[in-house]
């Protein structure tokens, strides 16, 4: 027998068009990952790698929050599918890049003009000056989340960390990722130039 307390959590104002916001984008990194057949770890990492050039297993790692095992194990699933290749570290035998591949270049390519077209279509109702500003304010707010979440001993820093998620919207504590969803932290959709 379910027993119901009456109460719905739920965010109105900003918050709540923040969450709706960012589980649209959610969504859309999903059908990403289910059209190109990757998990959403896969997926993140392809996008690091995309937007940094080149990066070491370590690297991905820290920024994926992974252990190295979890990395090497998706890195080679990666690799198995044709999307990223080794490269070997010029000054440490010991070490190697990760890179796209020629066949990831153009599905990067692909997921960026697709969603700059979903952006385009979706802001075409504003102006200029109304997406300029969006813009930056989307920017700012991305960036003081960033700023809040890191701070020492901050308590809202605290409750974001742990909380890991807002109402199933995606990480506010990540490392951000550019496929147009989840992660508001780092190198992610509302600080960066790439998806």
């Amino acid at each position: 027998m379910s027993t119901h307390t009456g109460l719905s959590h739920t965010l109105v104002g900003f918050p709540g068009a923040a969450v709706e916001f960012v589980n649209v984008m959610q969504r859309n990194r999903e059908r990403i990952g289910q059209n190109a057949e990757l998990s959403p770890s896969e997926l993140r990492a392809l996008f690091r790698v995309a937007a940094e050039i080149s990066v070491t297993p370590k690297e991905l790692a820290r920024y994926l929050d992974m252990t190295t095992a979890a990395v090497t194990f998706i890195s080679r699933r990666l690799v198995d599918a044709g999307l990223l290749h080794r490269v070997d570290h010029p000054n440490d035998r010991r070490s190697l890049y990760l890179e796209l591949t020629p066949q990831a270049h153009e599905m990067m390519a692909e997921v960026h003009r697709d969603f700059v077209d979903l952006l385009e279509a979706a802001t075409s109702e504003l102006s200029a000056a109304e997406l300029d500003t969006f813009t930056s304010t989307l920017q700012m707010v991305a960036r003081s989340i960033v700023r809040i979440s890191t701070s020492p001993g901050s308590a809202v820093a605290g409750n974001l960390n742990g909380a890991g998620n807002l109402n199933g919207a995606g990480n506010l504590n990540g490392a951000g990722d550019e496929s147009g969803a989840g992660n508001l932290n780092g190198a992610g959709l509302v600080s960066s130039t790439h998806l």
